[in-house]
C-alpha cells in the first residue's frame, strides 16, 4: 500500500505572507500593447517581403516572355529579309505549316514586298481560359519606304514552349 504524497497545510489566518509573491498587475496592459505591436509589425514585415518577391517575380517573367516573342519575330524577320526562305519556313508555329507548304511559302515571301526594318513592340495576349494568342506589333518599314503597322501572332511549340511565329499580318 502506498501512502499520499504530503499536502501542506494552507497558511493560517489573515496578515500572514503568502508563500510565493504576488504577480504583478501594474503595467500588465503596456506590455500587452508592446507584445502585440511588434507581433503585427514582424508579420506586416514578412507578408509585404512576400508581396514584394512575388511582384518582382511576376516582373521578370514577363519580362523574360516579352524577350522570347521579341527573338521569334526579329528571328523570322531577319530569315525573310536574308531571302533564307527555308529558315523562315522552319521558325513558323506548326498550324502555319500545316496550312502550307515549303514551296508555297516560298512563292509567296518572294511575291511579297520585303520588309527591310522593323521595330517591335510590346507582347499582348488576348483570348480567353480556352484560347490565348499572343500577339507582338511591328512597326515595318517596306522596300518602297512605306511604314505599316502589322501584327505578328505566335504560337508556342509544345515541345519546347518557345514562341514561334504563326502569322505575320494587318
Amino acid at each position: 500500500m502506498t501512502t499520499a504524497p504530503h499536502v501542506p497545510a494552507p497558511p493560517p489566518g489573515p496578515g500572514v505572507q503568502p508563500p510565493f509573491p504576488a504577480p504583478p498587475v501594474e503595467g500588465r496592459g503596456k506590455r500587452l500593447g508592446w507584445s502585440l505591436g511588434i507581433g503585427a509589425g514582424v508579420l506586416a514585415l514578412i507578408c509585404g517581403g512576400g508581396l514584394a518577391a512575388l511582384i518582382g517575380l511576376g516582373t521578370s517573367i514577363q519580362g523574360a516572355i516579352d524577350e522570347q516573342a521579341h527573338a521569334a519575330v526579329d528571328g523570322y524577320l531577319s530569315a525573310l529579309k536574308a531571302e533564307r526562305y527555308d529558315d523562315a519556313y522552319d521558325q513558323l508555329c506548326q498550324q502555319a505549316r500545316d496550312e502550307q507548304t515549303i514551296s508555297e511559302f516560298r512563292t509567296r515571301a518572294e511575291t511579297t514586298e520585303p520588309i527591310v526594318s522593323w521595330t517591335l513592340g510590346d507582347l499582348v495576349t488576348r483570348g480567353n481560359a480556352v484560347q490565348v494568342d499572343y500577339v507582338l506589333p511591328v512597326a515595318a518599314t517596306y522596300r518602297d519606304g512605306d511604314v505599316r503597322n502589322i501584327e505578328a501572332t505566335l504560337g508556342q511549340n509544345t515541345k519546347t514552349g518557345q514562341f514561334e511565329v504563326c502569322e505575320l499580318g494587318e
